[in-house]
């Protein structure tokens, strides 16, 4: 077993001894307490405050600064929560990432549309650039992820260079460096929420050259699947990188830890793990080929 494997696997022990300790407030204003991770407001809405959870390395303090990634939620824009990807994130802080979870409006909570979850994407990318030097981010290598609804929002901000929110400093780039998307809406045809316009919020209606690079974790069960390979395709044959890692049997949320007792979750997050590696955001782990 290698050494980036038992890690993972203490990280998964630890993530939900951490989420049971936990208190998440959810039936009161008061933010969720996700342990090991420092809360901001990245938005006044005027009617609600949007935070976002900051998991920092512990050698916090080293010189250099650090790639980023901002993780969000899937719930087809109807709830979901800022707890999905805390398990991830504490497992990118271990690797010496500063991970950090967002939460945007849904319609359940905020009676809002897609529309509205795609330009909190955008501010939360934001807030992350123009705060970098305060978290010891690295402006340049933040990258944007998330599952479903979630992937899309954060897929939307690499695409896009609409669905602004008014109140935004638009000098500030809302643009991810990198993707890792986990079973994305990339074809916003089927979706009712959007609406008429659908189209124009449709990520593989709007495909251009220079994406950034990105890792699609996809399962074979989804109803999405060949949506999500054709997209796939689609990204490379204008010129940008897009790693699609498929798993069969796999449905709607299966990287999420609680199904299949981490199975898919674990294999995903190695994957992930090996892109950002690729990339340059992870140091390559020590691993030994020796079997325990």
């Amino acid at each position: 077993m290698t050494r980036l494997l038992r890690l993972a696997s203490v990280v998964v022990a630890l993530s939900i001894a951490a989420d049971a300790a936990a208190q998440p407030a959810t039936n009161s204003p008061a933010p969720p307490v996700l342990d090991g991770a420092a809360n901001f407001v990245y938005k006044d809405t005027g009617v609600d405050e949007l935070r976002l959870w900051v998991f920092n390395p512990t050698d916090s303090g080293a010189a250099a600064s650090r790639p980023a990634i901002v993780l969000f939620f899937g719930g087809t824009w109807t709830g979901g929560s800022v707890e999905q990807f805390a398990a991830q994130a504490r497992y990118l802080r271990g690797r010496g990432m500063v991970a950090i979870v967002a939460d945007y409006r849904v319609r359940d909570r905020h009676k809002t549309t897609p529309y509205e979850s795609m330009a909190d994407a955008r501010s939360a990318l934001r807030w992350v650039r123009a705060h970098a030097r305060e978290l010891n981010i690295d402006a340049r290598r933040i990258a944007a992820g998330g599952g479903a609804a979630g992937a899309h929002a954060a897929l939307s901000a690499a695409l896009f260079d609409a669905f602004d929110d008014p109140g935004d400093d638009q000098q500030v780039s809302a643009r991810p460096d990198a993707l890792v998307l986990f079973n994305p809406v990339v074809d916003t045809s089927g979706f009712e929420a959007f609406g008429p316009q659908w189209k124009d919020a449709s990520p593989a209606h709007h495909l251009r050259q220079a994406l950034p690079p990105m890792a699609i974790f996809q399962g074979k069960a989804s109803a999405s699947s060949a949506v999500v390979d054709q997209f796939c395709r689609d990204v490379t044959s204008l010129g940008s990188v897009c790693e699609l890692h498929e798993y069969e049997g796999a449905g709607e949320g299966f990287f999420d830890r609680r199904v299949r007792g981490g199975r898919w979750y674990l294999e995903t997050l190695l994957e992930a793990d090996r892109f950002l590696t690729s990339l340059g955001y992870l140091a390559a782990p020590v691993s030994s080929d020796s079997p325990e």
